[in-house]
């Protein structure tokens, strides 16, 4: 999600999500209910506001967001500042708007950005920070983030060795959907290696079936599932250190272990003996859309679907989505039980003015107490913050994705597309991947992507 590259397939990926808010009793952090500003109708958990007294007198400061996550996923993350609100005394201006991945560098670069911006991409977060707008982290959030996240996360929110912003929302894409009642009905068992997944898809060709289901069109971003399913696999075939460099363009585009990584992916998605069930033939995944493709599941047509945790927003509201439901999904498994490669995207919180207000902000949502309150508040949000109870997860899918994202053993890495230069990261890699599945040679796919890598 996925920033600037990634904007046009995030808005098309929550269409249609739903954010829910759930109601709490408030009782005041710091004073009486008036100095809230008013009732609300959606209320917020009290807090405990010891962390934020050492910040000193905040009473009417106002703190302003920009953001990309608009209507109605914004309405969730309003309600989660109301227990810092009542505590500090702050007001907390949400901003919202779709074009944010190119206004927010343009306002950084005329020296009118917000005070706090949610960026969704770390090759963004790099050309905010190189204007020279943005302020590092302070201490009290990098202790958060030293205490609740990986050191992996903290990397994605440091330029130049200075810590800059703190992770906030993240979604799992290493998943893979299917329909619980077939699995129980024909005997299939969830895979927890990657050999374990092939032997399940020759099982299901043996019983007549088209395994997998997968589209890819998405408009001008047509082509960028096809990006997540390389980085996935490349995750697992050549593993995190080499993904680093690949990202980088450290090693080649169009190397040994990139070819072997498409041609992986290749095994099941030009295979027509797997492909693409209820949808047509290898071809056919240029031309069905990726919410489309997962509905297959429902329909017995197709028994697999490799796609991110965001995916929920697709099904129906009357869908069962659970271990025991309709449909629900597993983790896309490593080359063994005990490795556990993570693709992920998320955003990041960086700050352009170092107000006490603004610093007490960013603590409060590096911490553990506003990822368990935003939990309990939002249906398709998860976080990576080791401090979240993922029992307060609103629905299945989101436990799973917690639970997999805080699994001691999780290698996590981000979005490779995102983070590469624009020319390759959301044109060429895109367009060349779909020229692929339509019949171009792998060679020639990834010659033309690395030809594609700014000198």
């Amino acid at each position: 999600m996925f920033g600037q590259r990634g904007s046009s397939r995030s808005r098309v990926a929550l269409a249609g999500a739903l954010s829910v808010g759930l109601a709490f009793s408030l009782t005041a952090c710091g004073g009486d209910d008036d100095s809230g500003g008013g009732s609300t109708d959606t209320e917020a958990s009290a807090i405990d506001c010891a962390p934020y007294k050492a910040f000193g007198e905040l009473t009417g400061k106002t703190v302003t967001i920009y953001t990309s996550i608009v209507t109605p996923e914004d309405t969730p993350h309003k309600d989660s500042y109301k227990p810092f609100e009542q505590c500090t005394g702050v007001t907390v201006k949400y901003e919202g708007d779709k074009a944010f991945e190119t206004q927010v560098l343009v306002r950084a670069k005329a020296g009118n950005p917000p005070d706090v911006a949610y960026v969704p991409q770390p090759g963004l977060l790099q050309q905010l920070v190189a204007t020279g707008k943005a302020v590092a982290a302070p201490q009290e959030t990098e202790a958060n983030v030293d205490r609740f996240f990986g050191k992996d996360w903290k990397a994605y929110g440091t330029v130049d060795g200075k810590f800059y912003a703190a992770p906030l929302g993240s979604n799992v894409k290493s998943l893979v959907w299917y329909s619980p009642q077939e699995f129980k009905d024909s005997g299939y068992t969830v895979p927890t290696t990657l050999d374990e997944l092939k032997t399940l898809t020759d099982k299901m060709v043996a019983d007549k079936k088209k395994p997998w289901c997968a589209g890819i069109s998405s408009g001008e971003a047509t082509g960028w599932p096809l990006t997540d399913w390389m980085e996935d696999f490349m995750l697992r075939t050549a593993g995190p250190e080499t993904y680093d460099k690949w990202v980088k363009h450290e090693v080649p585009f169009n190397g040994p272990e990139a070819t072997a990584a498409l041609d992986a992916v290749g095994g099941y998605l030009k295979n027509d003996q797997y492909v693409n069930g209820g949808l047509g033939d290898v071809k056919s995944i240029a031309s069905t859309t990726f919410q489309d493709a997962g509905l297959k599941i429902l329909e017995g047509s197709c028994s697999l679907h490799r796609q991110a945790s965001f995916y929920a927003a697709n099904f129906d509201k009357d869908t069962k989505i659970a271990e025991d439901g309709d449909v629900y999904a597993f983790y896309l498994p490593g080359k063994d039980a005990t490795t556990k490669p993570v693709l992920v995207a998320g955003e990041f919180v960086l700050a352009f003015a170092d107000r006490p207000e603004v610093k007490a902000f960013q603590t409060y949502l590096s911490s553990d107490v506003w990822a368990n309150t935003k939990a309990k508040l939002s249906s398709g949000w998860v976080s990576a913050n080791k401090g979240l109870d993922p029992n307060n997860m609103k629905n299945p899918i989101d436990k799973l994705s917690a639970t997999i994202l805080l699994d001691p053993n999780a290698t996590v890495r981000f979005d490779g597309s995102d983070m590469m230069p624009a020319a390759v990261g959301s044109n060429a890699f895109w367009k060349q991947t779909t020229n692929w599945i339509t019949g171009q040679d792998t060679k020639t796919t990834l010659d033309n992507i690395e030809k594609a890598w700014p000198q």
